[in-house]
């Protein structure tokens, strides 16, 4: 049986290799690191399909080096520690450290990271870890410290399209069907920067045509699909498809359909620490001040997760899940903050008024720094009217309270505490 396309085509040479020109570009950091011979230990950031696997079996064939591959998805600390034995006992002084990629590093828990620290730092083997998920939060500061960080950027329409050309004109069993690619916006808009996945497509596409020619046009290719929804997707899930209307869900205030997609996610094996952090992201971002206590909730669910594990974490989202969806939604401190940091890049370092500035030397108190400031406890009601603004921008509103019941409350307080607010006029 013939091995999958994407496996026929997968790259053996930086200079097979498609997309993520400005690490292995001519000149780039990565290139220059492979092409001397000395390749120190980092970590792969991206979405899937864009070659970070494919880069580490180049580097190991390159270097002639020992390749050792962990799947954190099955591989336990036992698992790790008898790698490093392994890597020992196959190194010699002539030759470069073997390699220990780690696909889904993210998925590694912190003993499993722990115990790759001293084999890192001692150079037994040099590691390239491979992730979806932000490093910064995944992968423990002591080993993130002595990894480099290289960001994999979903592949370009250019890359897609001399990916599609290569298989047709080079592959064994293609270039035999006299494949024409009449029509690309679809199976590029399919396949979302992710080159296996377009691989897959393609092939689900000719292999569904009778032998000989094939004409691929926009409409073939969103009709096979159709009728083969789950084929061109590793397990039939659409990782960041699914997340996206999860999301859109929950926002949407959608009960039943924010529960599908979560279980959709739970069958499809996605790691249920990354669907407890988007709850925690969503109740910031999308129910906000109109309901506070979703945040602690969702950071609840997170701690529980974490506490009492699977198959009995899939309740604890189910409860955060509905109970975000249902609850009334604002984005009035994502708007507010986005505004703050908008007028920050328009307006740059403006000073800080001095009334508000500290005063901890005598001569910052004879410059005026702290004269002035009213403190707010000393006053009725914990509040005195003052300007918390630098003087060029302190008429500028950032928080626009949306119409719910939470909200109306704090609109409420502070139009009794500042007044006819300046800033209303704005």
């Amino acid at each position: 049986m013939a091995k999958p396309l994407a496996e026929r085509l997968r790259p053996k040479t930086l200079d097979e290799f498609i997309g993520q020109k400005h690490l292995v570009g001519p000149g780039a950091v990565l290139r220059n690191m492979i092409e001397s011979g000395r390749v120190s230990s980092f970590i792969l950031w991206g979405p899937p399909g864009v070659g970070k696997t494919t880069l580490a079996q180049i580097i190991a064939n390159k270097l002639e080096t020992p390749f050792y591959t962990l799947s954190a998805v099955t591989s336990g600390v036992k698992d790790v520690r008898d790698v490093i034995e392994r890597a020992k006992s196959n190194r010699f002084f002539s030759q470069a450290s073997p390699i220990l990629f780690i696909d889904e590093i993210h998925r590694f828990s912190k003993s499993q990271q722990d115990s790759l620290l001293g084999a890192v730092e001692h150079g037994t083997v040099t590691l390239i870890g491979a992730t979806t998920e932000n490093p910064s939060f995944e992968v423990i500061r002591p080993l993130l410290s002595r990894s480099q960080l290289y960001v994999l950027k979903s592949l370009e329409k250019d890359d897609l399209l001399e990916l599609l050309q290569r298989a047709i004109t080079t592959d064994t069993i293609l270039k035999e069907r006299r494949i024409e690619l009449k029509e690309t916006d679809a199976i590029l808009r399919f396949s979302g920067g992710d080159a296996r996945k377009l691989l897959n497509i393609l092939e689900l596409v000719v292999d569904a045509e009778p032998d000989g020619s094939v004409i691929i046009t926009d409409g073939t290719v969103t009709e096979r699909l159709q009728q083969n929804p789950l084929a061109y997707d590793k397990d039939g899930e659409m990782h960041y498809d699914i997340i996206s209307a999860f999301i859109k869900s929950i926002r949407g205030s959608d009960p039943d359909g924010a529960v599908y997609w979560l279980a959709r996610m739970v069958e499809g094996g996605e790691d249920p620490a990354f669907i407890a952090r988007r709850l925690v992201i969503s109740a910031a971002e999308d129910i906000g001040l109109a309901n506070p206590n979703a945040i602690l909730l969702a950071n609840a669910c997170f701690d529980t997760l974490m506490k009492i594990g699977w198959p009995e974490g899939r309740i604890v989202l189910a409860e955060a899940t509905i109970y975000l969806a249902t609850s009334a939604k604002s984005n009035s401190a994502y708007m507010a903050i986005d505004n703050a940091i908008a007028t920050v890049r328009e307006t740059g370092n403006l000073p800080v008024p001095l009334h508000l500035r500290n005063a901890p030397t005598k001569l910052m108190e004879q410059l005026g720094y702290g004269q002035d400031y009213k403190y707010a406890h000393s006053y009725q009601g914990n509040f005195v009217e003052q300007q918390f603004l630098p003087d060029d921008i302190k008429d500028r509103r950032f928080w626009e309270p949306q119409n719910n019941a939470s909200e109306n409350v704090l609109n409420d307080r502070m139009r009794r505490l500042w007044g006819k607010n300046p800033k209303d006029e704005i």
